[in-house]
């Protein structure tokens, strides 16, 4: 009997998504279509952990032998007193989307401004180096997107928010980190974008279905005609903002950039394998309707 023997690995690698709510978090999709194409039995588990439950799951991440997380609302803050480490990045943004497992450590990570940054210069092909932002928002998204374009040489950053406390708040928290030359500017009615701006980002939610007939109450009239127009936003793609950009005739960059660049920085993260961009856009397109 001995020789018919074969040695077979049954066992899946285990990686996932924490979040309250997580059912419509379609980053799952992009990461198993990954897995197949790269030949790795590894699964992408999309869970649903309430916040009083966050410490648990974390066990059970650490208990699984779970080879990284992702972390989506509303943990990305609280899970940081979870880890084992935070990588210095990450701690400059003040929060983790993405946890990798190196031996018995958890380590947070953040690929969010990341992913956005690496969109901006492949897809967009724009350096932020020396140039005038304007981010709307000042949530989770903006406050990553702003400390990586800090840290990548921008000019001056500009924080466009309906709640003051929270811009300013912001605003001091990423200056302190990065030494950025970044600013608050109330957002109480249209805000008119300055014919000075390089870049112009939606940080906001703004436009995300089922509101897709939304969009930020900004005004267009006076931006260069260079000024490059970005949205979070990934469903739908093309968001009232950006139609709106185009039809002025501005560049624009969708949320579909971030998304899939952050997906892919977080693929290799946790298999130091390259990730198989082609792929994982192709799967998010196809599971959001996109042609």
């Amino acid at each position: 009997m001995a020789e018919n023997y074969r040695a077979v690995n049954y066992k899946a690698e285990l990686v996932g998504v924490l979040g309250d709510p997580v059912a419509e978090n379609p980053t799952g999709v992009m990461q198993e279509a990954a897995f197949r194409a790269t030949g790795l039995n590894w699964r992408y588990l999309t869970i649903q952990v309430k916040p009083d439950d966050l410490a648990d799951a974390i066990k059970g991440v650490r208990a699984f032998g779970m080879r990284g997380i992702n972390l989506t609302i509303p943990h990305k803050v609280e899970v940081m007193q979870y880890l084992d480490e935070i990588a210095p990045d990450a701690q400059k943004i003040g929060a983790v989307n993405t946890v990798r497992r190196v031996g018995d450590h958890l380590i947070g990570e953040n690929t969010d401004g990341k992913g956005f940054l690496r969109g901006l210069q492949v897809d967009a092909h724009f350096d932020p180096a020396g140039k005038r932002v304007v981010i709307l928002g000042a949530g989770g998204a903006a406050r990553a997107i702003s400390t990586e374009l800090a840290l990548a040489g921008a000019a001056e950053l500009l924080i466009v928010n309906r709640t003051k406390q929270r811009g300013e708040d912001m605003v001091n928290d990423v200056r302190y980190r990065t030494g950025a030359a970044i600013s608050y500017i109330p957002w109480k009615e249209t805000y008119v974008v300055p014919p000075e701006v390089d870049l112009l980002v939606n940080a906001t939610s703004i436009g995300l279905y089922p509101h897709v007939d939304d969009m930020p109450d900004v005004n267009l009239e006076r931006a260069k005609p260079d000024l490059l127009v970005c949205d979070v936003v990934f469903n739908p793609v093309e968001t009232r903002l950006l139609r709106a950009a185009r039809e002025r005739g501005l560049p624009t960059l969708d949320g579909l950039s971030m998304l899939v660049y952050q997906g892919v920085i977080g693929f290799e993260l946790w298999t130091g394998r390259d990730a198989p961009e082609a792929v994982m856009k192709a799967a998010l397109k196809e599971a959001l309707g996109i042609e």
